[in-house]
């Protein structure tokens, strides 16, 4: 009698281990950055035109503290325009799920700001209110806010009925059903939507301090772009893809503190 082997069910499963999950993406890179090397040396193209990767390593580290320094004010108006974003977003995502006139009433307004093209309102920010923080913050804002409340109010949509059903029979107000049943079965949605939105932060910033700021990462870029240091602008351009991937990492750490019942 031959035995015959079964493929273990999905749950008997074994999950692949933290490193194992980040292995494929880290070879991937590390194939697209030793091809990027050869072709560079091989070619012989003109370091303006393209640098190799160590150049680019090496040139950043010699220019760090320049790039240190145009890193702080990102740091900076990406953090406030964050959190002005998350702040209107959860008053709005709230609001909107309470009221059914304002759900209809906002909603268009909120997808026909996402229509308008972030090229042209920068400028225009830049313009009314200056060379300051605000400005910045509100493109930073404006691009953002929306994923947030979208998740969250569709998060806010898909609640456990039968969980609502049995407050309601108990006498529980909406308020009640909000605070022990929406909200936190809306958490997975507004997770999701966080992961998304703090990716697009980081880029708004850029963006605006590149069509006007005193310092930042887009100023930095535009500098050394004019003086076609195009080594020191795609070190500028690491410098934002790592702090993307910091503050996207850090939504994992605030939702195991904040909803540790969320498994992924």
């Amino acid at each position: 009698m031959t035995a015959t082997l079964e493929r273990p069910p999905a749950a008997a499963r074994p999950v692949p281990r933290r490193p194992a999950r980040w292995a494929p993406p880290v070879v991937v890179i590390a194939l697209l950055l030793v091809g990027w090397q050869l072709g560079v040396t091989l070619s012989g193209v003109a370091p303006q035109v393209l640098p190799s990767p160590l150049r680019v390593v090496e040139q950043g580290w010699a220019n760090r503290a320049a790039l240190w320094t145009n890193t702080l004010p990102t740091l900076q108006v990406t953090a406030v325009g964050f959190a002005l974003s998350l702040a209107v977003g959860w008053v709005l995502a709230t609001a909107v799920d309470f009221s059914p006139w304002l759900r209809r009433a906002l909603l268009p307004l909120m997808i026909a700001s996402q229509t308008l093209p972030i090229i042209a309102i920068a400028p225009l920010m830049i313009l009314w209110f200056g060379f300051g923080l605000l400005p910045k913050v509100l493109v930073i804002a404006l691009v953002t806010f929306f994923p947030i409340v979208v998740g969250l109010v569709e998060g806010f949509a898909r609640t456990d009925r039968e969980a609502s059903n049995l407050l309601r029979s108990m006498g529980a107000s909406r308020w009640t059903e909000f605070r022990y049943v929406r909200l936190p079965g809306a958490l997975p949605s507004f997770f999701t939507a966080l992961r998304i939105g703090i990716t697009y932060a980081v880029t708004g910033a850029i963006f605006a301090e590149y069509v006007g700021a005193q310092a930042g990462l887009g100023i930095f870029m535009n500098q050394q772009k004019n003086s076609f240091r195009t080594d020191l602008v795609l070190a500028a351009v690491g410098v934002s893809a790592v702090i993307t991937l910091a503050l996207f990492a850090l939504t994992f750490l605030v939702q195991r503190l904040v909803a540790p019942w969320i498994r992924r």
